[in-house]
Formats: structure tokens, sequence, C-alpha cells
């Protein structure tokens, strides 16, 4: 039988000059399942959060069927060639407690924190945030977050106390920051660390011995906050060590030539839509490439202020101002946007799908979910938030599965994703959206 390392290179002369190239992710590198390395190191498993906003017309997007081979009411048509791969959840809500409904903000931020908020601020840390300090310190980036929209607000990821993960709208600047000078590629046969990294990661433990001495000459708050500082500082050191070590070869990683700059000029869909299908294909390769293991990509915002080629009026404005047509029974300019939405969502998870691993493909490795912040945008209704889920994470999800809610808190989802992600969490959420119950009908 042939044995190979999974280090192996095809060596050999070009033009008068030595040349390697590593090996793709072979058979024999794997396990005999096809789901790991032979050395036994499992292929990761990410996770991330697809957001869209102004949500659905609900008769038009909820399935009547549960469970397997759900139907495809119009809106969500749009997915069909992915339905199998994509689970429908339904009628969970966002319970206020009595807290007035924010407008764009109190769904979204209920559904990532489990906290009914009372400001545009996150009141907690929201799940990809915990969900990265479980799986995010073993990569470059703790986590990416991405807007389609040029809007680096555009961004639910915090760790609560009013912090903002900004979102990068820019696919140049997006790209630069993944395979810009400090990009090693895992494939490459030399490997030599950057004496930049080098001293950078020296200043930042030089800084953080001085902690105690400081500690000892705060207050209590000033203590509170020197403590956040400083988790965050470690974290920033744990991923420079990161890159002084050579990263094992990743055969689905491959430099993608530099983007066109495809950042919207302004607001309107069709620019919105090549913006995102621009940074899903360098999110993918920054995921295949082992760059980061959590993400958060944002297609419009809560307020929607996409508009229509030829057209001033915005998909917000269209919520509130469009009349229901009487014949139809909605509002027909407004679902075009939710149809360009559910769209999207079908194109980033065909991106994902691309892209080979084992026997699977990185969206089989990966765990996204899809939220919106409202369900009927013209009231702002929070109950029955529409979501979905995409991937396998690993095998440890079921897909193509319409699961009713039946009222029960949006929470719920939030605590499935952590537990399936490995937070050794067993409750989750304040108030309404406190619960204990995952919903089992999805995990293996």
């Amino acid at each position: 039988m042939i044995r190979l390392s999974r280090r192996t290179m095809l060596r050999g002369v070009l033009n008068g000059a030595a040349v390697g190239v590593a090996l793709p992710l072979l058979d024999v590198f794997l396990d005999g399942n096809g789901q790991a390395l032979a050395s036994g190191a499992p292929i990761p498993v990410r996770f991330g959060a697809w957001f869209w906003g102004l949500g659905v017309t609900e008769d038009r997007w909820k399935p009547t069927k549960i469970g397997a081979g759900y139907d495809l009411p119009f809106e969500l048509k749009p997915i069909a060639p992915y339905s199998d791969k994509i689970s429908i959840l339904s009628g969970f809500d966002v319970p206020l407690d009595g807290k007035p409904n924010l407008p764009h903000n109190s769904g979204g931020i209920g559904i990532r924190t489990g906290v009914a908020p009372t400001s545009a601020a996150l009141p907690a840390p929201s799940f990809d945030v915990l969900i990265a300090d479980k799986i995010g310190g073993q990569t470059r980036f703790r986590s990416l977050e991405i807007s389609a929209t040029r809007d680096a607000t555009n961004s639910l990821s915090g760790r609560g106390a009013g912090s903002l993960n900004p979102a990068e709208s820019s696919p140049i600047n997006f790209y630069n920051r993944l395979f810009g000078p400090e990009f090693v590629d895992p494939n490459k046969a030399d490997f030599k660390p950057d004496p930049q990294i080098m001293a950078r990661q020296s200043v930042l433990s030089a800084v953080a011995d001085q902690r105690k001495d400081l500690e000892a000459r705060l207050g209590a708050r000033d203590r509170e906050r020197l403590d956040q500082y400083f988790t965050a500082l470690r974290q920033t050191e744990q991923q420079l060590s990161l890159q002084l070590e050579k990263p094992a070869p990743l055969a689905a990683c491959r430099i993608p030539p530099r983007p066109a700059d495809t950042t919207p000029p302004n607001n309107q869909i069709e620019y919105v839509i090549e913006n995102h299908k621009t940074m899903a294909q360098l999110l993918a390769m920054a995921l295949a490439c082992n760059q980061t293991r959590v993400f958060n990509m944002n297609f419009n915002n809560g307020a929607s202020s996409l508009t229509k080629a030829g057209s001033t009026i915005s998909h917000h404005q269209l919520t509130h101002e469009e009349q229901i047509d009487p014949k139809l029974g909605y509002q027909p300019e407004s679902t075009w946007f939710v149809e360009r939405c559910m769209e999207a969502f079908g194109v980033f998870v065909d991106t994902l799908g691309q892209f080979k691993e084992g026997d699977g493909t990185l969206l089989d490795n990966t765990l996204v979910v899809a939220h919106s912040e409202t369900n009927f945008a013209k009231t702002h209704s929070v109950e029955g938030v529409p979501m979905m889920l995409a991937g396998r994470a690993g095998g440890k999800i079921k897909t193509g599965l319409h699961v009713a809610g039946g009222g029960s808190p949006a929470s719920r989802v939030g605590l499935t994703l952590q537990q399936v992600m490995g937070v050794p969490v067993d409750s989750w959420g304040e108030g309404g959206l406190h619960t204990s119950k995952p919903i089992s009908e999805i995990m293996t």
C-alpha cells in the first residue's frame, strides 16, 4: 500500500528552477470514512450567520408541511435548488418582556443575544462571539464581519456593553486583509515567521506583564474595563502566535485573484447583489484556507435602504407605504425585494458548496444560520421572525427540514447553535427569552 504524508510534495524543475507542488486532500491522507486526516486531526467545522432585513410575507414564505420535503411558497422558491441543504425555522418569537418594540432592532438583537434590548446597542454577547470564544482561537481571525451594503455599522456581532464588531464592505479591502502581506499560504513549501509579527507579539507580551501593577492602582469600574481590554489583548496575542507556526496544508485553499472593486456606489440592489457575490467567494476561500472559522455576512441592513434600478423609493419605504394589493393579497413591490434576498442566500449556500473537502464540501463542514429582524415589516412584528439553517456542521445537523416553533422563544435557535458548536451551555437568554430547550429535531 502506498504511504504518503500530508506534507508530501511533488518536486521537479521548471525553466531551470526547482519547484514544489502541494498535493490535494487525497483519500490516502484521510481516515477510512473520509471525514478526518489520517493523523486523526478533524476537518475543521465552521460557523456563520447570514442576515437579511425587513423579513417576509409570512403566508408567502412559510411552508405548510412540517418535517422533510417541505413545500416552497412563492418567496421561498429562489432556494429551490438548495432546499435539501436548508432547513426552515418558522414560528419562533422574540418576547419583549414589556419593553418597547424598537423597530428593526428588537428582533435581530433578541435573536443574537437572547435578551430583549432597551436600545439599539447589544445588551449581551451575540451567539457568534460566544462560539468564536470556543473555536475562533485556532485561526488568524477570530471572526470576520462583512456587509454587502456600504455600511460598517451593518453588524449584529459584538461582546455587549455597546461594543460592535464593524463590518467590511469593500471587496478590495477585504481581499487585502485576507491575502495581503500577512497571509501565510498553507500549501507553500517554505515557511519563515514574519519578523514584524514576532516583534508585535513581543510587545503585546510585555504590555500584558504590566497588568497586575496597573490593576492594583485602579477602582472597581476601571478594573472591569481593563479586564475586557486585556481579554481582547490576549486574543490578539493568540492570533499572532498562530502566525509564527507553519499551517497545515489545505487542498481547497487557493489564493484567489484580486477582485474588481464592486463596493456599491449607492444602495441600488443590483450593485449589492454583485458585491455580495464577490464577498461570498472571498469568504469561502478564507474559510478553506483556515483563516477563520466564524463569520457574519449581512446582505442588507435592518431598515433596508435598498433601491431598485430606476427608482429612488427604498425597500423600507415600500414596506410601509405600499398598499396591500386587494387582488393579490400582498405588497408586490416589497415582496420582490424579499425574493432577491432569498436568491442571495441561495448564492451564498451554493458558493460554500463549491469547495470540496474530504468526501464532502465546505458547506457540509459549516453551520450557517440566516435570519431577519422582523416577520412582517409593515407592522414591525417580532413574532415568528423567519430563520433558516444551512450546512451539516460536520454531520451534527440534519438538513432539508421545516421546524415549526409554535411561538416558542427564538433563543432556542441560539442555544442549539452554541451546543452544536461545542459551547458548554445548558440554558441561554433572559426573561421570556430564557430557554434550556434546544431544537432536537435538527440535531443528529
